[in-house]
């Protein structure tokens, strides 16, 4: 694919080493924290001392091929054809791993820059619910393990984006402060509600306006990324479904209907209902690997809601969207569609390569553009996700 630019990213991928939680995790947490273990013949995700399926095989090796279940995703699979055959899997290539060989190959893919997201570590902070001190410990251990082999800007190309919990506030705003101290250009935060000694709370309860003023007045933005959210446990158990998220193992067909985009949905809807754009109108988000068709029917119930209760609407809820939230479609959805809703500049191109459920080679998202024109195939591409980032308009 020839493009007279440098396209970024927003949605990339890593696989975790083993270490990655327990590199510089206090031996104290061990028991309560992340492990991985083995009996022999494979290895297991313990977390809080139980052993978490969330990832089938930690090791990574081997390791689904990238884009190889494209047609399922797309439901498009042949009639006929069993959707399971269509997984692929291949030894662990070192650009999973290793930066330098990493760069390389985004060369080879055309690539500019990439925003770069766990696999593993999305699903972590869901069997931690209960226990905040360990929860912080782990995920201060895996940023740490994060910056040693990826780095939070590395070489201003490849934007590995540590995770922060707000499951105690005050030790959140501290390791925010520690992040920023250490470049951290975007920070991922789980889309769920925030545990409690109160019960759940919402991520637009004022206990948490600390970190969002933070990150308004740095500038850094927050990513909102696909992962294990509890809603299993809140919503598909209820249903008879099952209560945890195992994504690699065969799933309910109910389950996957009634989660789907739930988590991303809620999680706008709170911040933007319990005022934190208001508060904090500098603060840019993004959703990532969500998908977009939550933006639609989000937009229009709070639209209805401003109609019958102008006074809890200080703002039109669809231009506060418009102003603070850029979303990753995926790669099947009507994507003009969505630019109509929130505008152009709001979209940001994610591939979510290497996965299986992304695109085999990133480029392959311009395909998807036909509606588009070429300055506004450039702002998807690249410019929108510069903006996100805080880059000045000369930089893009």
């Amino acid at each position: 694919m020839q493009l007279d630019f440098c396209p970024l990213d927003a949605d990339n991928h890593y696989y975790e080493s083993l270490d990655a939680f327990t590199r510089y995790l206090d031996p104290k947490m061990r028991r309560r924290g992340v492990q991985v273990l083995g009996d022999g013949k494979r290895r297991y995700v313990v977390i809080a001392d139980k052993i978490n399926r969330f990832i089938a095989n930690p090791t990574f090796d081997p390791v689904v091929v990238p884009g190889c279940n494209d047609l399922m995703f797309r439901g498009q699979v042949p009639a006929g054809i069993d959707p399971r055959s269509l997984q692929k899997l291949e030894p662990i290539r070192a650009e999973y791993r290793d930066r330098e060989a990493r760069l390389r190959l985004m060369d080879e893919q055309g690539l500019g820059a990439v925003l770069l997201f766990p696999t593993l570590g999305v699903g972590v902070e869901e069997g931690l619910r209960d226990d905040p001190a360990a929860t912080m410990a782990c995920l201060s251990a895996f940023n740490r393990w994060l910056e040693d082999d990826w780095g939070f800007s590395y070489r201003d190309r490849i934007f590995a984006v540590p995770m922060l919990s707000l499951a105690d506030p005050q030790a959140a705003v501290a390791e925010l402060e520690s992040l920023l101290r250490r470049g951290a250009r975007i920070i991922h935060i789980r889309p769920a509600p925030v545990p409690s000694a109160f019960g759940p709370r919402s991520l637009g309860h004022r206990e948490h306006d600390p970190v969002w003023a933070r990150l308004a007045e740095a500038g850094v933005p927050v990513a909102f990324h696909l992962g294990d959210s509890g809603y299993h446990r809140y919503i598909a158990a209820a249903w008879g479904g099952r209560s945890t998220f195992e994504p690699f193992y065969a799933s309910d067909v109910l389950d996957s209907v009634l989660v789907e985009d739930r988590a991303i949905y809620d999680t706008m809807a709170s911040l933007i209902v319990h005022g934190v754009f208001l508060r904090h109108r500098a603060l840019r988000v993004a959703s990532i690997e969500n998908g977009s068709d939550w933006v639609h029917l989000l937009a229009k119930r709070l639209r209805k809601k401003a109609n019958q209760v102008p006074s809890a609407f200080p703002e039109d809820p669809l231009e506060v969207l418009r102003r603070n939230v850029w979303v990753t479609p995926y790669y099947e959805e009507d994507i003009r569609a969505l630019a109509d809703k929130i505008g152009v500049g709001q979209i940001l191109f994610g591939s979510d390569w290497p996965h299986g459920e992304g695109l085999a080679e990133p480029l392959q998202f311009v395909n998807e553009l036909t509606g588009f024109n070429d300055a506004e195939v450039r702002a998807i591409m690249r410019q929108n996700a510069l903006t996100l980032l805080g880059y000045p308009p000369l930089a893009q």
